[in-house]
């Protein structure tokens, strides 16, 4: 009886070390006998003990690699740190156990080498401008290097790009000039705009008012027009009136004479500062001279 309890325990051992659950996005490399046997996916897996071994555990999902900050000289000669991470996946997991001794560790190595590659041939400033690019040549060539691993580089962040303290005062100093500046441009812009504002109300106004006062004017000429045209017309009127009135009656010369006279007053009353006397009313001008002196010489002769 206890040989059998040992042999069953044994035989326990052996399935249950044979038996191998690989979870989900991960992968056993197995080995038979020291030599690469299969790759066994997500499920349940059978291995024979003692000549089967499960050499790595792979994961398949996305990962990620803080690169540690390292410092970088510029074309121009300044020393900046920049911290980068790196985003990569296994594609092939034989090839990234045995192609390499330590994935994380070559792929650190070679992005510091990248770095300093690239950055080397930028000025400071177009460190800053040009992440993006930075970026992409980066994954490109570690894309590239690390095919060969089993492994595909997805994404390359720099997170930091840190210059030395003088570099960051010099910096910030021309951040502020240059703010200061592009505040000087808008304030005298906005003033110039504003007085560009007021200078059109400015003119409109007047052009306004210049058409009122033509209006203004247009019209009290057009109503003084008027004025003048209906009281020659009433004028007219009546001296057509009163010449009816004289022909219907046959005046005589004295009584034509007299009209004249009576029509030289109202002239002679008008706003014009000149008046032209027809020659017949010279006649009649000098015959009312005549009996102005006739009189005078006969009131002289009763005193």
């Amino acid at each position: 009886m206890l040989f059998l309890g040992i042999l069953l325990v044994i035989i326990l051992i052996i399935a249950f070390s044979s038996i191998k659950i690989v979870k989900q996005a991960e992968v056993y490399i197995i080995e038979r006998l020291g030599k690469f046997y299969k790759v066994a996916d997500a499920g349940l897996t059978i291995i024979i003990p003692f000549f089967d071994h499960v050499r790595s555990v792979v994961s398949l999902k996305q990962q990620t690699m803080d690169v540690p900050p390292q410092g970088v000289i510029t074309k121009d000669n300044v020393t900046i740190t920049i911290d980068t991470v790196v985003f990569y996946q296994i594609t092939d997991p034989a090839k990234a156990v045995y192609e390499i001794q330590n994935l994380k560790k070559g792929i650190e190595y070679l992005a510091i080498t990248t770095i300093r590659d690239i950055i080397g041939k930028m000025d400071l400033d177009e460190t800053f401008s040009s992440r993006d690019g930075i970026n992409t040549q980066l994954r490109v060539v570690l894309d590239e290097a690390t095919d060969r691993w089993g492994c595909k580089v997805d994404r390359v962040e720099i997170k930091d790009i840190t210059p030395p303290a003088d570099i960051r005062d010099a910096m910030e100093k021309e951040m502020n000039a240059e703010r200061n500046k592009r505040a000087l441009i808008l304030e005298s812009e906005a003033q110039r705009q504003s007085a560009i504002t007021i200078a059109e109300g400015k003119k409109q106004a007047a052009i306004l008012e210049a058409d009122a006062d033509r209006e203004a004017q247009i019209r009290r000429a057009a109503g003084e027009a008027q004025a003048i045209k209906e009281v020659a017309e009433a004028k007219a009127q009546e001296i057509h009136m009163v010449y009816e009135a004289i022909k219907q009656s046959s005046p005589d010369e004295k009584l034509v004479q007299l009209k004249s006279l009576e029509a030289l007053k109202e002239v002679a009353n008008g706003e014009a500062n000149k008046i032209f006397i027809p020659f017949e009313a010279t006649n009649v001008l000098a015959s009312l001279g005549a009996i102005k002196d006739v009189m005078t010489d006969k009131k002289d002769e009763k005193k």
